[in-house]
């Protein structure tokens, strides 16, 4: 970690989002390389009814968000016990997503079942000092969820993709519950081009408050 890092007050607790592809879990590895933070990840692979949601979600949508809710709820019981002891850690989610994700795929019935349980688990989660939104239009996520080759998220439709980036701009739009960068990850790349990266880190350093947007030229790769 560059030394001049532990100079500057950094976000104890930093949260990255956006919608599938956009490179969340890419990013919060690399910023906790930085930082020397510990990570705490998304493992949908631990989900059993993931790969039945993506084939077919209205059979399987309650019980991939369910599944989802009770794992990262357990996560964030994990972040609390170590913030006991200062640690310093980023993630690849916010627990407010799970709910996001619950609207844009439950039924009105499973919607009403699905908020008794979230608004029972989530009284006391911990809010991050810096939320950093990565942003991109539906044939950028499409070309990226195709590259990474996970061939249960081929069946994800432009719909569903679209839905999903409609209802995060939404929550986005009014969010104020932390520092906020929202950053066009269609025009950057944050994983291999180190100006970009760099340029990130800087903002971070910064102590930004309030809402912040990076929306910059097109790297050269």
């Amino acid at each position: 970690m560059n030394p001049a890092i532990k100079e500057v007050p950094l976000p104890k607790y930093i949260a990255i989002e956006g919608p599938i592809g956009v490179g969340k879990t890419t990013l919060a590895n690399k910023i906790a390389k930085t930082f020397n933070y510990d990570s705490f990840l998304e493992q949908p692979a631990e989900n059993p009814f993931l790969k039945n949601f993506y084939k077919n979600p209205s059979q399987s949508a309650l019980s991939t968000q369910l599944f989802f809710l009770f794992q990262r709820m357990q996560q964030i019981q994990d972040l609390k016990q170590r913030s006991l002891f200062e640690t310093v850690r980023v993630a690849d989610f916010l627990i407010e997503k799970d709910r996001l994700f619950a609207e844009v795929t439950l039924s009105n019935e499973e919607m009403d079942l699905y908020d008794k349980v979230y608004d029972h688990l989530t009284l006391d989660a911990p809010t991050p000092d810096l939320v950093i939104y990565l942003q991109a239009p539906i044939d950028v996520l499409k070309d990226r969820i195709t590259k990474r080759g996970n061939i249960n998220e081929q069946y994800l439709t432009l719909d569903y993709l679209e839905r999903l980036n409609d209802a995060y701009s939404r929550f986005f739009l009014d969010y104020s519950s932390a520092p906020l960068l929202i950053i066009n990850a269609a025009d950057i790349n944050l994983e291999h081009n180190d100006s970009d990266y760099e340029s990130l880190i800087t903002k971070i350093m910064s102590n930004p408050k309030g809402k912040n947007f990076i929306n910059p030229q097109p790297s050269i790769i």
